[in-house]
């Protein structure tokens, strides 16, 4: 594994994308200060105070069918929720990948994959945990940080290296094909599992639903309180409504 510091970058996925030193590195992380077009799923833009947040990517090679890469996401995002659970309580996953406090977003991640036939070639995990920033100006509805929620800066390079030594573990544990524990842990911290919210479609409409679970290949199952009929949902086909 390496571990390396860029004080400004544009991403640290982008920089990644153009590593060529790291095919024989099992796990190659980067992070930085401060990202100049760090990004969220899809067009959304991740905001990060200069030198106060927790930016950083990883790139791994895998040994997944690309069939089953949801696996990934699923250890990433219990690696995240493990680690944040270390510093304060009521932490959960809202699917697919974000890791909420409360009703509030702490950590966003963006996975990207590129193929080799059938299976992953390599897969890069961008993160962004808002650690000490304590005032948000963007339009992002609900973030919060970790100094925010505990009232004391924290250090982000030893953050860091636990959230890198929890993902390891849970790689460690796809490589012995032990998905089934993993499956079930994400499901069990899933954020409003078994209960009826509001979620609205990409046209604009609401409509309630109760949160039955996720499938193993990251669809979003979702029961009409009505009828007890359950509807698969890909990502950015619903959207919670906070």
């Amino acid at each position: 594994m390496k571990i390396l510091y860029l004080e400004k970058v544009d991403s640290t996925n982008n920089y990644l994308k153009n590593y060529s030193d790291g095919e024989n590195e099992d796990m190659i992380v980067v992070w930085s200060d401060y990202q100049s077009a760090g990004r969220g799923c899809g067009t959304n833009h991740w905001e990060s105070e200069y030198g106060k947040n927790l930016t950083f990517s990883i790139l791994l090679h895998p040994r997944v069918p690309a069939r089953h890469q949801f696996i990934l996401s699923m250890a990433n995002a219990m690696a995240l929720r493990d680690t944040l659970s270390q510093y304060t309580s009521g932490i959960s996953i809202k699917w697919p990948n974000d890791i909420y406090w409360g009703d509030k977003k702490i950590c966003g991640t963006l996975i990207e994959s590129s193929l080799s036939g059938s299976a992953i070639k390599d897969c890069i995990i961008g993160t962004g945990i808002n650690v000490n920033q304590q005032q948000f100006f963007s339009d992002a509805p609900n973030p919060v940080s970790l100094k925010q929620i505990i009232g004391k800066e924290v250090d982000r390079k030893e953050l860091l290296d636990q959230v890198v030594a929890s993902l390891g573990h849970y790689l460690d544990r796809i490589a012995e094909d032990d998905w089934m524990s993993i499956r079930e842990s994400y499901r069990s911290h899933l954020y409003r599992k078994n209960e009826v919210h509001s979620y609205r479609y990409p046209d604009g409409r609401e409509k309630q639903f109760k949160m039955i679970d996720v499938s193993n290949d990251g669809h979003l199952l979702l029961q009409h309180p009505d009828n007890l009929h359950v509807e698969s949902f890909a990502f950015k086909e619903i959207q919670f409504v906070i």
